[in-house]
Order: structure tokens, then C-alpha cells, then sequence
């Protein structure tokens, strides 16, 4: 791929990985509940996850794409629906207002172990990452992709992902910055909900 194209592709997944939902609401869990290192743990073992998850992904696509041309034009048209999708349900969580703490969670968190346990199977389990690369990641690829350019999607991502999610548990945890982040939820919500959007007509005016 060109550099542009990676630059591209590193800004889509450093959306993905800064987006609100399951995957930061467990960094930031386990961070509070079991320390700093137990956050950086579920940081890593997400980053490896997520990592592995787009390398599949990316595999996946360009043997379709190999086998049948109209597939890259059924991924464009369900990438445009689930960015549709996506952005409707994030406007919905931005008009919901700040959310409401749930309470504290328990005094012990789990262990580094655990915490990387629950990283890495968040990231293979989150619906929103398999929605994301379904909309975002199938443009980058084509059917000759080398595989040496797929592991570096993977790769990419796996840098990408493992250093955001770090970097929450070591530095955005550090004081009250986890309840602000929170507090603000919204306002992220709302801004990712207006980028799908814009995403979605790109993708709409590159058929």
C-alpha cells in the first residue's frame, strides 16, 4: 500500500481504539479496581487481541475479494449500513446525556493474568470492533494484498490498540481523569456518532 494509505489506515484504527465502549469500560475497571499494572495488563492483552482479530479479518477479506469481484461492492454497501448504524447509535448514547456511575465495583480487581485474559478476549468478542472492520478496514484491502502487507494491518493494529489502552491505564486513570472521562462520554459519543456519518458518505461516494 501507499504511505498515505497507511496513515489512513492508522487513523481509522486509532478511532476504533479511542471509540466509548466495552473494551475501555474494562480497561478502566480493571484499572481502578486492581491498579495501574492490572490496567496496563488488560491494555497489552487487548492490543495482541485486537492484533490478531485484524489480521483474520484482513486474511478473510482478501480471499473473498479473490474469489468474487462483487464482494468488495456487498462490503462498501454493508459498510455503508453499519456506519449508518453505528453513527445512529451514537448520537442516541450523546442525547442520553452524561451516564450515570454504576456503583463502585468490587475492592479487588483481578489478577495481571486475568486482566490480560480479559483484554485480549473483549477484543475477539466486541461486536463494535467486528462492526468497524467490516465498514472501515475492507476499503484498504484488495485481493493481491501480499501477506506480508496483511501482518502489517495486524501489526499496525496491535501497536496501535496495545498503546491507547496503555496509555489509559497509566496515564488518563491518574487522579480523577477516569471519572472525567467518563462525565464526557457523551460528547465523545456524539462526535464519533457525526464521524460515522461522514464516514458513511465517503464510502457512498467512492462506489
Amino acid at each position: 500500500m501507499e504511505p498515505s494509505a497507511w496513515f489512513a489506515l492508522a487513523t481509522v484504527f486509532t478511532l476504533g481504539a479511542m471509540s466509548p465502549g466495552p473494551s475501555l469500560a474494562v480497561v478502566l475497571r480493571n484499572t481502578m479496581a486492581g491498579g495501574r499494572s492490572q490496567g496496563i495488563s488488560t491494555g497489552i492483552g487487548h492490543g495482541i487481541g485486537f492484533g490478531i482479530y485484524a489480521f483474520l479479518a484482513a486474511l478473510g477479506i482478501a480471499t473473498a475479494l479473490a474469489a468474487n469481484e462483487d464482494v468488495e461492492l456487498f462490503l462498501r454497501g454493508g459498510g455503508v449500513l453499519i456506519l449508518l448504524w453505528l453513527g445512529t447509535k451514537f448520537l442516541r448514547q450523546a442525547m442520553a446525556g452524561p451516564r450515570q456511575d454504576s456503583g463502585p465495583d468490587e475492592s479487588h480487581g483481578p489478577s495481571d493474568r486475568a486482566g490480560f485474559v480479559q483484554g485480549f478476549s473483549i477484543a475477539l468478542l466486541n461486536p463494535k470492533i467486528m462492526a468497524w472492520m467490516l465498514a472501515l478496514y475492507a476499503p484498504f484491502i484488495e485481493a493481491d494484498s501480499s501477506l506480508e502487507t496483511l501482518l502489517g494491518m495486524g501489526m499496525l493494529g496491535m501497536v496501535i490498540d496495545g498503546t491507547w489502552y496503555v496509555t489509559v491505564a497509566t496515564v488518563l486513570t491518574a487522579g480523577g481523569r477516569a471519572e472525567l472521562l467518563r462525565s464526557k462520554a457523551h460528547i465523545i459519543d456524539g462526535a464519533m456518532g457525526l464521524l460515522m456519518f461522514l464516514f458513511a458518505y465517503i464510502l457512498v461516494n467512492a462506489f
